[in-house]
């Protein structure tokens, strides 16, 4: 299954060496529940098998490894995320475990739009300087 690669690379809860913080960018609910969540060097709620936050894990979280550009209403993938090829030919395919994952990302994003744009604004400005974005075909 595509996802079942991300609890093992754990690459994206993770920040190198000589790199600033990665602060999630979080909605109004996600820091009433989480107050914050900054990966200084690894995630704090990182564990062996993945994200130990399940299905409470931060809306950028959720949609990572897209990212999406409020302004353009559009997505771009972080290149430097493994799964890049095989989410791409899995988006093609209807049912699909990319497919699903976008289709879930634009419905929040849809909500997002009329609840708080300004988070989404938020979040696409930590993407672009932390992430190397690609456009999605």
């Amino acid at each position: 299954m595509l996802f079942d690669h991300c609890a093992v690379c754990q690459k994206c809860c993770n920040v190198d060496e000589g790199y600033s913080p990665l602060e999630i960018t979080l909605t109004a609910s996600e820091k009433k529940r989480l107050g914050s969540v900054c990966i200084d060097r690894r995630c704090e709620h990182l564990g062996n098998k993945g994200c130990e936050l399940g299905d409470d894990k931060p809306f950028g979280c959720k949609l990572y490894p897209l990212s999406y550009n409020p302004s353009e209403k559009s997505f771009f993938f972080d290149a430097d995320c493994p799964l890049m090829d095989e989410y791409f030919a899995q988006l093609k395919k209807t049912g699909s475990e990319a497919h699903t994952h976008l289709s879930q990302a634009q419905a929040q994003i849809t909500e997002l739009h009329k609840k708080s744009s300004g988070y989404l604004k938020r979040n696409f400005q930590v993407d672009v300087e932390f992430f190397d974005l690609r456009p999605i075909p």
